[in-house]
């Protein structure tokens, strides 16, 4: 398959701070690409780059072939974009915002926009400034892809809405998906993500921590919850990689990756090891623990 963006080795820096650092990631049509991290991590200074909103200090961001800083306006003509808080002119009503955005595009665009409109179940006459932010975001929506673009950009798209609107949203983002288009999601929105992405990449201090197909990684980890025999207080070495570990009175949890069969059998032989529940971790799990790396910790 090919590209339809790619950040190749790009570092961005504001002053002393590290924004990206040699950042690489690639999304292929017809998938639902998400960025995962906390705030400052790096991950809508990513899609400003790959937006051509702003220059990379080092490497570059392409959008279908082109350089995303060179061909920036022609880029945004031919994607969607829903930022966190999308800029509507609110003294508008929601038809006229559709026919005013309608003249960037072809004739096709207000029809598409507003029978889009309708399957949200939105007024059409309704005035911008008396909607909520849920309606808001439908109407950002609507606005981004109703010129059919190969390619939506989702900055933290449902924040601050409820869990019903969010569903919604998150539902037409794998409808996009399954027309042969391609998603980039950022969003903090961990449970939802699990929902709708087919890639993971999870951002850390400006660095990608790891990036992979989701059913994929899920497969590869396995949350170890070990109880350690009266008075004893270390374990045995982890099956596997270890990613993550955090010790609760006599119980450790670990978050381990490609642990063979026979290395997890010979683990629970331990001589401290009392009892291992093994399970597959979450999404939330696995963020959690490569967002926390290798730490040991008493919670009481």
């Amino acid at each position: 398959m090919s590209a339809v963006f790619e950040l190749k080795n790009v570092t961005k820096q504001f002053g002393r701070q590290v924004a990206l650092d040699n950042v690489s990631l690639v999304g292929e049509r017809g998938t639902v690409v998400a960025l995962l991290g906390e705030n400052g991590a790096g991950k809508t200074t990513a899609l400003r780059i790959l937006l051509g909103l702003l220059e990379p200090d080092g490497g570059s961001g392409r959008i279908f072939g082109l350089d995303s800083w060179i061909h920036g306006q022609e880029i945004r003509r031919r994607i969607g974009y829903v930022p966190d808080k999308p800029t509507l002119y609110e003294w508008m009503t929601v038809d006229e915002i559709g026919w005013y955005c309608g003249g960037f595009y072809d004739k096709s665009f207000v029809e598409s926009y507003r029978r889009m409109i309708c399957e949200f179940g939105l007024p059409l006459k309704k005035r911008i400034s008396t909607m909520s932010k849920g309606m808001k975001a439908k109407v950002g929506l609507a606005l981004s892809i109703s010129h059919d673009p190969e390619l939506l950009i989702l900055d933290e798209p449902t924040s601050g809405l409820d869990p019903i609107i969010r569903r919604e949203f998150l539902e037409s983002m794998v409808d996009v998906a399954a027309t042969d288009r391609t998603v980039l999601l950022s969003s903090h929105q961990i449970p939802e993500v699990e929902r709708v992405a087919d890639i993971v990449c999870i951002v850390k201090h400006g660095k990608i921590e790891i990036v992979e197909k989701l059913d994929e990684l899920k497969s590869s980890l396995s949350e170890l919850t070990v109880t350690l025999r009266n008075g004893a207080t270390d374990i045995p070495k982890p099956p596997g990689e270890l990613i993550y570990r955090v010790q609760k009175d006599r119980q450790w949890q670990l978050l381990v990756r490609h642990a063979r069969d026979s290395e997890v059998a010979e683990f629970q032989q331990g001589a401290n090891v009392g009892a291992v529940d093994i399970r597959q971790p979450s999404l939330e799990d696995i963020y959690v623990g490569y967002m926390q790396g290798d730490v040991e910790g008493d919670s009481n």
